[in-house]
């Protein structure tokens, strides 16, 4: 079958091998006939080694497909079922998922370090324990997760991580407060998915930061009531919020300077979410004082920071009513040989969502 290969970890192409077979099927597993799948950033941060993961490797992890094969014992999918790919699967029994905070479940980290597939020159990893940029892919039970035949396979790869991550982040993360102001610094399907949650909850002011005039723009028609460059934010806070800050401010960049700007934004009082995913050597400095006198919550935000399953069940519920628009994210569509077109518009900024249609 047909894959997309990072051979080694810093390079910024990856390679479309036909040589490709997915392993590891067997009791508990299930195969998946993938469709469609999302470029999101961590597959970058992958691919450049913000984020650890043994090469070489298939990068993807925001994928929808339908089930062909399942091995014994499982039992809520069958072939033919429509299905999520789920890279953080609650495995229901560690202290985490019976304190209820499924999304901090480390079984779905173990996945990675075992090979997904493998082709004649040896094994090949599956970025998160997917790799979605393949064909086909065999992963645990607990990550195929059913959903309704309505919705199709390029949203229900959407809802896969990047629009959980980011509509999570604001409904259950920060639960953000009715008549509240937002800024969301970082405005791809992430932070777009953000700035939609905020709209929902009720904010009453929601500015949008990016570099990209393009992302600005598309800020503004999904809920954001403003839209500015970096340079331009200190001058919004001054502007919406009298100088005083934002009551919510949410990093979805990924970085400790970033993060800094966010912090320094927050009034007294206010929340910072921190929901991109940086590198183990990127600090953030804060002082002690600073820490006690302003009295600012920091809230880190792990795959929206709530119950997996029930999100899923969520946004479809809400896209469904037409509350949240998740067709508009998708701005670019490629097929998987064009992966590296598809890279190229994530880092560019030109694409909120590329879908690579499979």
């Amino acid at each position: 079958m047909r894959a997309a290969v990072l051979h080694e970890t810093g390079q910024d192409k990856l390679e479309v091998l036909d040589d490709v077979e997915a392993v590891g099927f067997g009791p508990g597993k299930v195969r998946v006939r993938v469709r469609a799948t999302g470029l999101c950033h961590s597959d970058l941060s992958a691919m450049n080694g913000v984020l650890p993961q043994p090469a070489p490797f298939v990068p993807g992890h925001e994928g929808a497909g339908e089930v062909t094969e399942v091995g014994e014992g499982v039992t809520h999918v069958k072939p033919g079922d429509r299905v999520v790919i789920c890279w953080l699967p609650a495995c229901g029994a560690c202290p985490s998922c019976k304190r209820g905070q499924t999304e901090l479940c480390l079984a779905g980290f173990m996945n990675a370090g075992t090979p997904n597939f493998k082709r004649p020159g040896g094994d090949v990893f599956g970025f998160a324990g997917t790799g979605t940029f393949a064909e086909e892919v065999v992963v645990a039970a607990g990550c195929a997760v059913p959903v309704p035949d309505d919705v199709p396979f390029d949203i229900a790869a959407l809802i896969g991580c990047g629009v959980t991550t980011g509509l999570g982040a604001a409904l259950n993360t920060a639960d953000v407060e009715a008549g509240s102001s937002v800024a969301v610094i970082g405005c791809g399907g992430v932070g777009i998915s953000a700035i939609q949650g905020a709209r929902l909850k009720g904010a009453a002011e929601i500015v949008a930061v990016d570099p990209v005039a393009s992302r600005r723009e598309a800020a503004l028609g999904f809920g954001a009531t403003k839209a500015v460059s970096p340079e331009e934010l200190a001058d919004a806070k001054q502007s919406v919020t009298a100088g005083e800050g934002f009551d919510y401010v949410f990093e979805v960049v990924g970085r400790s300077a970033t993060a800094r700007t966010a912090y320094d934004h927050t009034r007294r009082g206010g929340t910072l979410v921190v929901v991109g995913a940086g590198a183990m050597d990127d600090f953030l400095q804060l002082n002690m004082f600073e820490l006690f006198f302003d009295e600012k919550r920091i809230l880190p935000s792990m795959y929206g920071g709530g119950d997996v399953l029930r999100s899923y069940e969520r946004t479809i519920a809400l896209w469904r009513a037409g509350r949240i628009d998740l067709e508009g994210l998708i701005t670019h569509r490629v097929p998987l040989a064009g992966i590296n077109e598809a890279l190229d518009q994530m880092r560019s900024g030109t694409a909120l969502r590329t879908c690579i249609e499979i």
